[in-house]
This record gives structure tokens, C-alpha cells and sequence, in this order.
């Protein structure tokens, strides 16, 4: 019987990694901008199950969620993507 060594690895693309990366970012940027929109129609109270003070509180969470997912995160996974190279 002969024993052969394991496999390597296999080789990632670097080219698709960037591709999957640059699509998380753009998912991320999509998201966030769907959140805010979502609190901006809460904060006009135009949801049956908020109305009130409380529409306005939760429109106005929705809405810095939204900013942050829209601003910070991308910002954050860049950095992330910056220090760990596709291998």
C-alpha cells in the first residue's frame, strides 16, 4: 500500500475574494439604507402597531442603527479585509 501526503490546500482567487468582499460591503451599505428609510416612515407614524412618542423613539433608534450600519460598518470591514490578505 502506498501512502500518499495530503492534498494542499487549495488556492483561493484572489480576485473572487475581492469580489465577495466588495458584494458583504455593498449588502451591508443596502441594508443600512433600508433601515433608515424604515425608521424615517415610523418617525411619520405611519405604522398601525406604533403610534405616539413611541413611533417617534423607535423611528429615531431605527434611524442612528441605519446611519451606523450605513457609515460604520463598511468602514470597520475595510479595516478587517485590510489585515487579513487572501491566502
Amino acid at each position: 500500500m502506498t501512502d500518499l501526503p495530503p492534498a494542499p490546500p487549495p488556492k483561493t482567487n484572489a480576485d473572487s475574494v475581492a469580489r465577495q468582499r466588495h458584494f458583504a460591503i455593498g449588502l451591508f451599505r443596502l441594508s443600512g439604507a433600508f433601515i433608515v428609510m424604515f425608521g424615517f416612515v415610523a418617525i411619520m407614524q405611519r405604522f398601525s402597531w406604533v403610534q405616539g412618542n413611541s413611533a417617534k423613539a423607535f423611528g429615531a433608534i431605527m434611524v442612528v442603527t441605519g446611519l451606523f450600519q450605513f457609515i460604520v460598518v463598511p468602514r470597520l470591514l475595510l479595516a478587517l479585509f485590510r489585515q487579513k490578505p487572501p491566502q
